[in-house]
């Protein structure tokens, strides 16, 4: 919780405590409700049902949808988050920033890995759609309302619909 707490702080220019983050920002609330929901669909078949109550419970309360299955890392922050949708076979990697109505979702249907894998220090922009069983390098930037359906290489910044690479360092 401290190391979600810090992330909150680092990332966000308007966070003034982490008293104020833990008590009013409904990102963090949403990642902390997802440990627990996450701990229990592991455990046990039998859970979870319980853990997708506790995760509907969750997006009730913060606008944040984040399936009990997903598998989210170390540090994720989801900065404004009213809108996300993160998917069962999803995997986000450490220290992600993820801003509002961000989608991590599937193009199949089945059971199988059908959710994006992001790798670690992601940048989401606001409204990204990223979607299907495709992987986000390593520090990548997804700039704002982006659609991506196609892996994107490391360091890689995108941008647009369908995304494109982008060559300069600033996410339009």
């Amino acid at each position: 919780m401290s190391e979600d707490l810090d992330a909150a702080m680092r990332e966000d220019p308007a966070a003034r405590s982490k008293l104020e983050v833990a008590v009013a920002y409904p990102g963090i609330h949403a990642v902390w409700i997802h440990r627990i929901a996450h701990a229990l669909w592991s455990r046990s078949t039998a859970l979870q049902p319980v853990a997708r109550i506790i995760s509907q419970i969750a997006r009730t309360l913060t606008g944040i949808e984040i399936h009990p299955g997903a598998v989210i890392g170390r540090r994720f922050f989801i900065d404004h988050g009213m809108g996300v949708v993160i998917g069962e076979t999803a995997v986000v990697g450490d220290d992600v920033l993820m801003y509002h109505q961000v989608t991590l979702g599937g193009r199949a249907r089945g059971r199988f890995k059908r959710h994006p894998t992001i790798g670690d220090r992601v940048l989401l922009g606001a409204g990204a759609k990223i979607i299907g069983n495709i992987h986000v390098g390593d520090d990548a930037k997804i700039g704002a309302n982006a659609l991506v359906v196609k892996d994107v290489a490391a360091e890689a910044v995108v941008i647009g619909i369908p995304s494109q690479l982008h060559d300069g360092d600033v996410i339009a």
